[in-house]
């Protein structure tokens, strides 16, 4: 399973739009998206988990494509710099 980075996601992208997106790549296994506590819009990214052969095929065919009005950035998710407070 990869984890997928989607970012530059425009602020009307719901779960349900961005899975039907994704979906034409293969089976997305779970999806969270960031969003506005007060508002519930999207603020412009999210994580989505797919096999590894379709995340590779979801990156090559989306990374760029015109989703709304944005460019979609896609890359697999960078475990190596985690932010947070150092003990």
């Amino acid at each position: 399973m990869k984890r997928l980075f989607v970012g530059n996601l425009p602020s009307n992208a719901t779960e349900a739009s961005v899975i039907e997106l994704f979906s034409e790549c293969g089976k997305v296994h779970s999806i969270k998206l960031a969003v506005d506590m007060f508002s519930g819009k999207c603020i412009g990214f999210g994580f989505i988990s797919m096999e590894g052969h379709e995340a590779r095929a979801a990156i090559e065919k989306l990374n760029g494509y015109m989703f709304g009005d944005k460019s979609l950035k896609i890359r697999f998710e960078d475990t190596s710099r985690r932010k947070g407070r150092r003990r």
